[in-house]
């Protein structure tokens, strides 16, 4: 297995499913790791640090000193190769989605560098609730990885979702992210773009739209994931990734989008324009606020700069090229458009009169049209799970670019 020789950090939280963590280390050692626990103050209640420190064959850490010592969160932070959080209840993912520190797990957490597994695990309406929704959104966009709860008899008495992933399939998705054959873009380089642009009118207006960015940065997670170092381009956004194979640079117009995605396509394996770029400025910008007078204001707007147009026309053989189109009307004859005449090798549609799609969502519906065979339509997804289906597409697209 690839989890042989890792050094694995595993974080215990107050849920009843907490019982179910001797096993996951026990699976985690015969796997041909080194684990140490750690533990909060409310798991003692559910399962026992002895039982544990016996299983891991080191001590189980619950507090910041023990014995007159000061347990070093940021050594062990350094010193893992993943930290696992099972089970993850919502009072600590609520904790860690906003950077509060009051035991050694959320300490470790802040100081860890290396990659970090969540598995919820709470009852249904808990899992459901906005604010999970939210912290789980924020949790994954600092990079870290969600493993999905299951679905079954809950603490509760009821059935539904929310149930800590069992122990062997902890290890699976470890294993499998650790694999080689999960990391099939190592050494490629890749160029996102996502987010707005923003043309200005004057110092205190512009011209720009209601894209938030999530998901183009979804997808440079997505490539990172599978092993490419990124350069995400980011228009004005709220939304940041810490992923740590993906460099960000910020701008603000279509123009510095521009240049700074010419600049990085040079090198690139992959491009995936995903921003959502005006096409259009104001021809002047006045350098003090437009003050409001009678009658009205007209405003005299130019083309800007079509990235996708602009490297598909440099476009080499070995770069693969993907374009998003959104439209509100004849929207696959108008991507099927856009494909030939950018020289794109596929276009991600979306339709504003799908529920769920477009701007600002976390979720996402998309159509898939290559240069050959049929649209890929994928069901309305969470744009973290649409960004890796794009990602497994433009992996079939470069096997078939190989082996044609």
């Amino acid at each position: 297995m690839s989890l042989q020789g890792k050094k694995i950090i595993l974080g215990i939280t107050g849920s009843i499913a907490a019982y179910k963590t001797p096993q996951l280390v026990r699976l985690l050692i015969k796997a041909g790791a080194t684990v140490k626990v750690l533990m909060t103050g409310a798991a003692r209640d559910f399962v026992s640090p002895l039982s544990l420190a016996t299983v891991s064959k080191h001590p189980v850490l619950a507090d910041i000193s023990s014995d007159n010592n000061w347990n070093n969160h940021v050594e062990l932070g350094l010193w893992a190769d993943a930290l696992i959080i099972a089970p993850c209840s919502a009072n600590t993912l609520g904790k860690l989605s906003n950077g509060l520190c009051d035991n050694i797990l959320c300490a470790v957490y802040l100081s860890a560098r290396c990659p970090v597994f969540i598995a919820p695990a709470m009852d249904e309406d808990m899992w459901l609730h906005a604010s999970t929704r939210r912290n789980i959104t924020k949790i994954r966009s600092y990079g870290n990885h969600i493993i999905q709860v299951g679905h079954g008899e809950l603490a509760s008495g009821l059935t539904g979702e929310g149930r800590m992933a069992e122990p062997e399939d902890i290890v699976n998705h470890l294993d499998h992210f650790f694999s080689e054959d999960n990391k099939p873009l190592k050494g490629k380089k890749a160029l996102v773009t996502a987010g707005p642009t923003y043309e200005r009118i004057d110092p205190v207006r512009f011209i720009g739209n209601f894209s938030s960015g999530k998901m183009g940065i979804a997808i440079a997670e997505a490539l990172a994931d599978k092993g490419a170092e990124v350069t995400l381009i980011l228009g004005p956004s709220h939304e940041h990734t810490y992923h740590p194979l993906i460099n960000t640079t910020h701008v603000e117009t279509a123009r510095e989008m521009y240049e700074a995605s010419a600049k990085a396509f040079s090198h690139a394996d992959i491009a995936v324009l995903a921003a959502a770029v005006a096409d259009y400025r104001p021809q002047e910008q006045a350098n003090e606020k437009i003050k409001k007078k009678d009658g009205e204001l007209t405003l005299k707007l130019v083309k800007t700069d079509d990235i996708l147009a602009s490297l598909g026309k440099i476009k080499k053989p070995f770069q693969t090229l993907i374009g998003f189109a959104l439209e509100t009307n004849n929207e696959l004859a108008n991507a099927t458009d856009k494909l030939a005449e950018k020289n794109a090798d596929m276009i991600a549609l979306n339709s504003l009169k799908d529920e769920g799609a477009g701007f600002g969502h976390d979720t996402n519906k998309i159509t898939l049209l290559k240069r050959e065979g049929s649209p890929v339509v994928l069901p309305l997804l969470s744009k973290a799970d649409a960004a890796k289906a794009i990602v497994d597409q433009i992996l079939q697209l470069r096997h078939a670019k190989t082996t044609a």
